[in-house]
């Protein structure tokens, strides 16, 4: 699985988030607030992983009706996701469906409520969705060197607009936390390196799972070897505020 906020792919890989920008002016704008660091050499054509086989808590977004990011529901009514996701409005979700395209349960967002300074949203559903809601971890619900598993429907390979290669079906990967870092908003992060895959565009908003709980939001990510995951157990008091969990 691969990251990058709202932009496209490069062959030369910088830290980047990991959504799908719906205009050229919202890639321009995430552009301007996405950090970077500095780019490595060898670039990995296909981000590796396998498919989910178990994920009904995981949620497509849609902005608009296009594929943009990947999501988790947390309550009935509330979605978690990346801030850099959900600037571009007309917010809907699949729910509950390995299949981005059928099945699971679909509802449309009616608010967003950002974290004000990291790469958290939270958005109120319009209806209460029944699911298997994601569990979220508290601190020390992981470690550094622990083996966790991140998830979504993001490109599979370098393939320069990343919304031209989308998984239509959800797919999961092993990495290995290194330690914490910084998301794209500059928010406390935690950082993990490549395992069996890494994420990309279009994974954004999407879950790391620590022992089955979610601990992180994924954030950026250069696509080879270095994903960073907005911390949720650093955020827990934030979320029960607005979401009540």
């Amino acid at each position: 699985m691969r990251i990058s906020r709202l932009l496209p792919a490069l062959a030369a890989v910088a830290l980047t988030v990991l959504g799908l920008a719906p205009t050229a002016a919202a890639q321009a704008s995430a552009a301007e607030r996405a950090p970077s660091a500095p780019s490595t050499t060898s670039v990995q054509p296909i981000i590796g992983g396998g498919y989910a086989s178990n994920a009904p808590w995981a949620a497509r977004l849609f902005s608009n009706g296009r594929q943009t990011c990947t999501a988790t529901i947390i309550a009935p009514t509330w979605i978690l996701t990346a801030k850099h996701c959900v600037s571009g409005g007309g917010l809907s979700f699949r729910i509950g469906s390995l299949d981005q395209t059928t099945g699971g349960t679909t509802a449309n967002g009616v608010s967003v409520t950002n974290h004000s300074s990291s790469d958290l949203s939270l958005v109120k559903l319009d209806r209460s969705v029944s699911a298997t809601y994601s569990p979220l971890g508290q601190p020390g619900s992981v470690t550094v060197g622990q083996s966790v598993q991140v998830y979504g429907w993001g490109a599979t390979s370098q393939c320069g607009q990343e919304i031209n290669c989308q998984s239509r079906l959800l797919k999961v990967a092993n990495v290995t936390v290194t330690g914490g870092c910084r998301d794209a908003y500059q928010g406390q992060a935690i950082c993990a390196r490549r395992g069996n895959g890494i994420t990309a565009g279009g994974d954004s908003g999407g879950p790391m799972m620590a022992g089955g709980v979610q601990v992180g939001v994924a954030s950026t990510s250069d696509r080879q070897t270095t994903t960073a995951y907005t911390n949720v157990t650093a955020y827990r008091s934030w979320i029960q505020s607005v979401a009540g969990v």
